[in-house]
């Protein structure tokens, strides 16, 4: 495996990439991506990568557009490098909010970033719980979408080994019910829908809540938290309805603009989240926030990928 794989990384996500090499038991392959005092891009693959299989390791996350463009020149240069194939390991897909015309003359920016992804190269595209399902379709190559839930599912066991009576999962919007029933029944325990309405982009009202939490210990359940606000409203909700402790849980932690300040001063004890995006110096000196790694889950999807076995295994 190790005369065939490379795995690169850009410069969104350095210290997952070489936690999934460490898992793989493979050197991190040399990249120099660097910026030009212009703000141009420039990427120079350090090594031979003909005929190899490459697995390029880059979020998509803030700075959002340049480490897109440093995925795509990345992929390019690989190419013309006479790489076999190339698969992008995209943890965090940004841009996967605007999945369709939610009003007129608006853009389906994730269908672009896709069309970019594939026209620069891709064979294929592993991305770890999408914002919505529906990215998948707008390849026309094959994308796994893995998901973060064995991760989570596993510590909050570990956190709550007391029973399943004394927790709830709780969905903090409607669209995510389907994702908060499946941990729930996962972990046994009771489900509680939030009913918010959005005022504005970022700015969610919360109406009223569906469930039971009162006496409980809440375990708010999102894929992504960027701002809190839907978040902490949330957990005020919760508590007005008697929930006795009140933990949250997403896969990516964007924490953008007033998150941390906002997580501090909530009622919220702990925020767990993974290193699908790096964490901001302010984030990682609270102790609410928690991260857990998905490495070793994107190391063995790489691994099976890599010799023809199911991966949609991992997760039944």
């Amino acid at each position: 495996m190790e005369n065939k794989i490379r795995i690169f990384s850009g410069n969104s996500n350095p210290a997952l990439a070489e936690k999934i090499c460490e898992s793989l038991k493979v050197p991190l392959g040399q990249a120099k991506v660097k910026t030009f005092s212009d703000g141009e891009i420039m990427v120079e693959i350090g090594e031979n990568v003909r005929g190899r299989d490459i697995y390029v390791v880059q979020s998509t996350c803030a700075p959002t557009n340049n480490n897109l463009m440093e995925l795509l020149i990345m992929m390019d240069a690989l190419k013309r490098a006479s790489a076999a194939t190339i698969t992008v390991v995209i943890p965090y897909y940004g841009y996967a909010r605007q999945d369709r015309k939610a009003a007129p003359r608006t853009p389906i920016s994730s269908k672009l970033v896709a069309d970019l992804i594939t026209t620069a190269g891709a064979d294929r595209v592993v991305t770890v719980d999408l914002h919505a399902g529906q990215i998948q379709g707008f390849f026309n190559i094959p994308v796994d979408n893995l998901y973060a839930a064995p991760v989570l599912i596993d510590h909050l066991k570990n956190r709550f080994p007391d029973g399943s009576d004394k927790i709830v999962m709780v969905s903090p919007d409607a669209g995510g019910t389907e994702r908060a029933r499946a941990f729930a029944k996962r972990l046994g325990c009771t489900l509680a829908v939030i009913d918010k309405r959005r005022t504005g982009p970022n700015v969610a009202e919360v109406m009223h809540l569906i469930g039971d939490v009162k006496g409980k210990t809440a375990i708010i359940l999102d894929d992504m938290i960027d701002t809190a606000g839907t978040l902490t409203q949330a957990a005020n909700a919760l508590k007005a309805h008697g929930a006795e402790t009140i933990y949250a849980c997403a896969t990516h932690g964007v924490l953008s603009g007033p998150a941390i300040e906002r997580i501090n001063n909530s009622v919220i004890e702990r925020i767990v989240v993974t290193d699908t995006v790096p964490l901001g110096e302010k984030a990682t000196q609270t102790q609410k926030v928690m991260v857990l790694s998905v490495a070793n889950l994107l190391a063995e999807a790489i691994r099976r990928i890599h010799v023809d076995e199911s991966v949609s295994s991992l997760f039944i």
